[in-house]
């Protein structure tokens, strides 16, 4: 039996806004993640879904009320949807973090798949959790359409596993806009497929996160220069 699950990253929050770390910090939404809602409730309203799954926190409660508005199903919280614990860096603003932390800062932009929160969670603690819980609950729910509402770096660990099958590819899959999703299927003989990933065409330009993210730019800019 083949199981759908939409992987949906939550709303612009403080941090998405300000462009602090927020990790485990448990954030409010902006005026714009406000209205980032609004399309992403509209892109589901005509998706038939089974369960809604969602990281208990805030900003990711809020986006799998959004996705429910129009099914008005019991939402479930998963704690293990939760995002990477960044430790030291939470709370940190993210133009701080190549001059406070240079180590850890470049191999978050060039060996992410090794880096390691100062008092925080590893990255690859973070994909075993995420791996195994969104399987998981793709086993609990055979032949169903679930959606799965989680955070921006634990979900991009989610899609390293669809696209490469380790947490080696997790430097290529890139970030997500807010409200972004993805869509995979879990076919309890085959296993994994990737349907599609990151997409947002259901925001206008103007409500896009990314578009105006200069941490995302800095982020890639790091990269490239040392590659």
């Amino acid at each position: 039996m083949v199981t759908t699950v939409y992987l949906i990253r939550h709303a612009e929050s403080e941090g998405n806004a300000m462009e602090f770390f927020q990790g485990n910090l448990d954030t409010q939404l902006t005026e714009k993640g406000e209205q980032q809602l609004e399309y992403l409730t509209e892109r589901f309203r005509d998706v038939k879904l089974d369960a809604i799954y969602y990281s208990p926190y805030r900003r990711t409660e809020l986006t799998a009320e959004a996705v429910n508005r129009f099914h008005n199903l019991e939402m479930i919280p998963e704690y293990d949807l939760r995002e990477l614990n960044g430790g030291d860096w939470e709370g940190r603003r993210a133009a701080d973090l190549p001059y406070d932390y240079p180590a850890e800062y470049r191999t978050w932009c060039k060996d992410m798949p090794r880096f390691a929160a100062p008092n925080g969670d590893t990255m690859q603690e973070v994909y075993d959790r995420i791996c195994n819980i969104i399987t998981e609950i793709a086993k609990d729910n055979p032949g169903k359409t679930v959606a799965v509402v989680s955070h921006g770096c634990a979900l991009r660990n989610f899609l390293s596993f669809l696209g490469s099958g380790s947490i080696e590819g997790l430097g290529d899959v890139g970030w997500s806009d807010n409200t972004a999703v993805s869509c995979a299927e879990y076919d309890t003989e085959a296993g994994w497929k990737l349907i599609f990933k990151n997409d947002s065409a259901h925001l206008p330009e103007a409500l896009s996160t990314m578009r105006t993210s200069v941490w995302t730019r800095a982020e890639r800019a790091a990269k490239e220069a040392q590659e």
